[in-house]
């Protein structure tokens, strides 16, 4: 993004005016359409390495292209539009680092230089509109792109586009965070640079005010909000900046409402990668990468990723310019390479390194599954039904009666070859699950996903039933259970003959059942029906092994679940003879008893 040479090297662009032979045609009319479109050629050609999420980024602008000239596409390209964006941006100053500093030969600091990926990004988002009226087409962005690529500066130019440049009566520009910090990370810079270009503050009637900027002529502005904006608030564009952060919808959802007034309104997510797949980024994330595989179609979302693609090994310094688009502009090559020494030699700042600079979602910082070898082992549609009559070992954690009780049914493989099948029964009060922060309960329980109890406790009446119904179609070998908080709900099954064992969430219990769950995962021999609930706990897991090598689950903080894995844990060591619980834990190593 600074006011220097273009980073541009792949493809060996001709440059502005050039033709094949490297001679002057003049001046091109939409100089930075015609970068974003020489930025999609290199991508899609190698010449630019990039992840498959942006390949599938590039693809689609190029056959949406293709589908202009057809009467029953309601789209259309503006170059124009779409260079106005890009121009109005470049004329603003940068607000930090070498490129803002001032000196005689730039008494302004120097201006923005967009790099081939945003131009990229700004053309598709505002170059494409609506054939009926020429309104934009996308209303809807999501950008995710690791630290320090210039995403804040970029967002920024965008708010004062919209503010002054977009032609919106009235506008109301927000940038949105869940703390004032984040909120000014964006609006902070806004300010900076509508401050530094007195002829736009003059042009526009701008006044730069202390918390928001504004042009009174019009009655538009431009101010940071926390959580959702006030009553009566009718937003024509609003930024979500580091998305991941929130834990629930409510403040994009406010402000995506609230655009109801406007012709063409605009809803910018963007964000780096973040440790909560249960939240709402995830989640719109999965639609962005639905849509990009054309598994699922909304027209009016535009969305690009920037990380590395599976299978490839983090730890390769050729995988940084993949997933950092700024690479060796706005970040340094040498600072990457830095932060992945880092990561390879102290597997602490493992999980900070994938998230921040690779865009890899990890969940827990320090997650002990490998959650894309879980992913591959997901078979959609997989039922429970298909095993009945089969060998199978049930285990219970049942934790707090408020919070998620978990029975997992293993299914015991009849050949060697055989891969286990695993399936979860996740249970909730209903009081639980409809609190304001548990939107993502709400879906799974849409999904079919949980089992929901009346009231603000779990009926553990249900879970007997459920145990009871599997014992009548399915081999019951053991129920495993967690004495606590299970003895009276254990004594009823017992009185009914069902097979209960009890199994203590000790060290010497779970170290080599973990270990052989972790080892049926990375086998791709643990097969389960894909419950995101399920994936959510398993990503929660973190564990350090003791000096024995030991290992035990526990997790970083309350509100990350892990009754399912625990769960789990228990019937693989049940299946594995059941170690006789001798009482000793080593040394040095925090027994956490879940609750």
């Amino acid at each position: 993004m600074p006011r220097a040479p273009r980073q541009h090297q792949p493809g060996a662009r001709r440059g502005r005016g050039a033709g094949k032979s490297g001679a002057p045609l003049g001046p091109v009319a939409h100089p930075h359409v015609e970068l974003a479109e020489r930025y999609i050629d290199d991508v899609l050609s190698g010449a630019i390495p990039a992840c498959k999420w942006v390949r599938l980024a590039c693809q689609r602008h190029r056959d949406d292209l293709r589908a202009d000239n057809s009467v029953d596409w309601p789209y259309r390209f503006d170059q124009v539009k779409a260079e106005k964006a890009c121009k109005f941006i470049e004329l603003l100053p940068h607000t930090k680092g070498k490129w803002a500093k001032v000196d005689p030969a730039n008494p302004k600091g120097h201006l923005i230089r967009l790099e081939p990926w945003q131009c990229f990004v700004l053309c598709v988002v505002f170059g494409w509109v609506r054939k009926a009226d020429g309104f934009r087409r996308f209303r809807q962005v999501y950008v995710e792109v690791p630290r320090k690529n210039g995403k804040s500066a970029l967002v920024a130019g965008i708010g004062l586009y919209m503010l002054c440049a977009d032609g919106e009566h009235g506008a109301e520009v927000y940038s949105g965070a869940t703390s004032e910090k984040q909120a000014w990370e964006v609006f902070g810079p806004a300010r900076v640079m509508a401050n530094g270009r007195p002829d736009l503050k003059a042009h526009y009637g701008v006044a730069v005010n202390a918390s928001n900027i504004s042009i009174l002529g019009n009655s538009s502005k431009f101010e940071p909000v926390i959580g959702k904006p006030g009553d009566g608030a009718s937003p024509s564009c609003s930024i979500t900046d580091e998305y991941h952060e929130h834990q629930t919808s409510d403040q994009f959802d406010t402000m995506v409402t609230g655009m109801g007034a406007r012709e063409q309104p605009l809803a910018i997510v963007i964000t780096t990668a973040g440790d909560n797949i249960a939240g709402p980024c995830y989640d719109m994330r999965g639609v962005v990468l639905n849509v990009l595989q054309k598994v699922a179609t909304d027209e009016e979302l535009f969305g690009i990723v920037y990380t590395i693609d599976e299978g490839d090994d983090w730890a390769d310094p050729a995988v940084i310019r993949k997933a950092n688009p700024n690479c060796g502009v706005s970040i340094s090559v040498e600072f990457l390479l830095a932060r992945q020494r880092e990561a390879v030699n102290n597997s602490r700042n493992r999980g900070r390194f994938l998230t921040k600079h690779l865009n890899k979602w990890v969940n827990a910082r320090s997650a002990y599954f490998d959650m894309a070898a879980w992913d591959r082992c997901a078979v959609p549609g997989l039922r429970l039904e298909d095993f009945e009559g089969r060998r199978v070992v049930l285990a219970l954690d049942l934790a707090s009666k408020v919070d998620i009780a978990a029975m997992e049914v293993l299914v015991l493989p009849e050949a060697e070859d055989e891969p286990h099948y695993t399936f979860g029964f996740h249970y909730l009060p209903e009081e639980t699950v409809l609190l304001p922060e548990n939107e993502h309960y709400q879906a799974w329980d849409a999904d079919g996903w949980l089992i929901v109890t009346e009231g603000n406790i779990t009926d553990y009446g249900e879970i007997e039933a459920d145990i009871m119904d599997l014992c009548s179609r399915f081999q019951v070998e053991n129920v495993a259970y967690d004495p606590h908080q299970a003895t009276m709900l254990v004594t009823r099954l017992q009185n009914q003959g069902v097979p209960v064992t009890e199994y203590r969430p000790l060290v010497l219990n779970f170290s080599e059942p973990m270990k052989e769950v972790d080892a049926l995962v990375r086998a791709g021999r643990l097969k389960h029906p894909g419950d995101p609930g399920m994936k959510w706990m398993m990503s929660n897991v973190v564990a350090q092994p003791d000096k024995k090598d030991n290992v035990y689950p526990t997790k970083e903080k309350n509100e990350k679940k892990i009754d399912g894995p625990v769960a789990l844990i228990s019937a693989m060591g049940v299946a594995m003879a059941g170690k006789e619980d001798d009482g000793n834990i080593p040394e040095d190593f925090e027994v956490t008893v879940w609750g």
